[in-house]
């Protein structure tokens, strides 16, 4: 991998692309803030990586409310430049504790809907409204800031977002003035669920080189509706490096690059490849990557700053995949083609 020129890097900045119906201008590649918060990593590394992104153009920093303490930790980094970049982060997944108000009635509220026998259609008390709107007024505190410029929910089920409960809390924190605009964070029957919808600005989904069943049809559609798309995990975590992985979605990955064999993984400009593979898909806004090594951040701007592939490279390897993994059409990163026709048309619209 090659190392970064900072101070080519200042000169040019990153390209910035629309983010589709809201006015904003994202930067091609975001910080996605995960790591910082599940690998304890200290105020100065995130300060360090917050102003190098700054120096190059980089405005996205993605991060949510599970993520540890990413999102204090963001907020005090920030302090005194805020204006200079878009926070968008995530709600779901964290219910408070037990002993919050909050929690206590969020789970209070679904026993007794159980009791009598009224379904509510949740994954978990997770996406109580109630823990929902907790979700965005500590983030708003642990990012310090009186707005969010994007709050997506953060992979809840179809069934979730059918119930509707969970769209109105974000709807109310929108007319509220507390967040500015509102997507979906997910993947497979879920994300085209919401992208159908026409109630999220924007989609994050993931989009790599071993992961491209998004570009078949989610994709598409919601460039059709003009929503922002965030492509996460755009470099596949490296797999191709790993002997092994414990996590199904990734292992699923691991499988399919190790039949799929692109030639590039095994030269020095795999990562960068891989990158600008993502970048290239048409839609896509903005790529989110996670790292705290400063280097390595670094590196990941050099490549972006090279832009999209040539269209020649860019169809080999989607063909490539194409050929090769979506056949198998099997594990949670995967949208079957009989799956599609199965999703009603939802009656939710964007306001």
């Amino acid at each position: 991998m090659m190392s970064p020129n900072v101070t080519h890097a200042r000169a040019v900045p990153l390209e910035m692309r629309p983010f589709g119906c809201t006015e904003m201008q994202v930067s091609v590649l975001g910080l996605g803030a995960a790591e910082i918060g599940f690998e304890n990593t200290p105020d100065h590394t995130v300060d360090r990586m917050v102003g190098q992104a700054h120096d190059t153009g980089l405005n996205v920093i993605d991060t949510a409310a599970m993520y540890g303490d990413s999102e204090e930790k963001i907020g005090r980094v920030l302090r005194g430049r805020r204006d200079r970049f878009l926070l968008f982060t995530k709600c779901g997944r964290q219910l408070q504790p037990r002993a919050s108000l909050s929690g206590f009635l969020a789970r209070a509220d679904r026993t007794l809907r159980h009791m009598v026998g009224l379904k509510d259609g949740l994954d978990s008390t997770d996406w109580h409204p109630r823990a929902l709107k907790q979700n965005i007024e500590t983030s708003l505190i642990r990012l310090k800031t009186d707005r969010i410029d994007l709050i997506q929910l953060h992979s809840c089920s179809e069934e979730t977002l059918r119930e509707g409960d969970v769209l109105e809390v974000l709807q109310r924190a929108r007319q509220s003035g507390k967040v500015r605009y509102i997507g979906y964070s997910g993947d497979g029957q879920a994300a085209l669920y919401a992208v159908r919808s026409g109630f999220f600005d924007a989609l994050q989904i993931s989009i790599n080189i071993a992961e491209q069943e998004a570009l078949e049809l989610i994709v598409p559609l919601a460039r059709e509706k003009n929503m922002g798309i965030i492509a996460k995990r755009p470099i596949a975590t490296g797999l191709w490096k790993k002997a092994q992985t414990e996590a199904i979605d990734q292992h699923i990955c691991l499988e399919r690059l190790q039949k799929l064999q692109y030639d590039f993984l095994k030269g020095p400009q795999d990562f960068e490849t891989a990158l600008r593979f993502t970048i290239s898909v048409p839609g896509v806004s903005t790529a989110i990557v996670g790292t705290t090594d400063i280097a390595h951040f670094g590196e990941n701007i050099e490549f972006a700053r090279a832009g999209s592939l040539d269209q020649c490279q860019f169809d080999s390897i989607h063909n490539r995949w194409k050929q090769i993994a979506q056949p198998e059409c099997v594990g949670q990163v995967s949208l079957c083609p009989k799956h599609v026709e199965a999703i009603a048309q939802p009656s939710v619209r964007r306001s």
